[in-house]
């Protein structure tokens, strides 16, 4: 049988991790937000939620919806933290929004393709671009607006969210960056 000595614990333990919700990780991780491309992922994961959900509010304007809740995905990051984040960080933030958007969205629409409710929710949508002055007789307004409610619509709406979403993002973390003083 084998007495460990107090020295051999000792040496056992010298080697100790920091803790990880340390004063001094946290501080670090927002001192240096912009300058080394560390991300505050909870102020990110909170901020792509809120603009996603508005997303789905905000998304009944066409293509600008979209484009301003990637926007609104880099403001609200830019408001909980304090820190602007860098274009590349933008655009995640923005396409993480895009995912959300589409995710709601889905939830929506998919209930619909399963009832087989669609002719009521393309007449409806049909209704909406009449009083927005588009002209729902052409044939490639019917066929967009059938598209849309198939599995390989959802696929192409999710691709376009990503997309403009990313690029509101990108674009809103470019105008929102801070300007060299002189």
């Amino acid at each position: 049988m084998t007495v460990s000595t107090g020295e051999s614990a000792a040496a056992s333990t010298d080697v100790v991790d920091p803790p990880i919700h340390s004063p001094q990780v946290h501080d670090f991780d927002r001192s240096l937000g912009t300058h080394s491309g560390v991300v505050d992922q909870r102020a990110a994961m909170r901020s792509a939620l809120k603009a996603g959900a508005l997303g789905t509010f905000i998304g009944m304007i066409p293509v600008l919806g979209i484009v301003l809740t990637g926007s609104l995905a880099v403001y609200f990051y830019r408001r909980k933290t304090g820190s602007y984040p860098p274009v590349a960080a933008g655009a995640r933030l923005g396409a993480a929004a895009g995912v959300v958007l589409f995710a709601l969205n889905a939830i929506l629409i998919i209930p619909i393709i399963m009832l087989h409710a669609q002719k009521e929710s393309i007449d409806s949508l049909a209704q909406l671009a009449q009083r927005l002055g588009i002209d729902t007789a052409s044939p490639q307004f019917q066929a967009t607006v059938n598209d849309l409610f198939t599995p390989s619509g959802l696929a192409k709406s999710f691709v376009v969210a990503l997309v403009l979403t990313s690029v509101g993002g990108a674009l809103c973390a470019l105008v929102m960056r801070q300007r060299p003083r002189s």
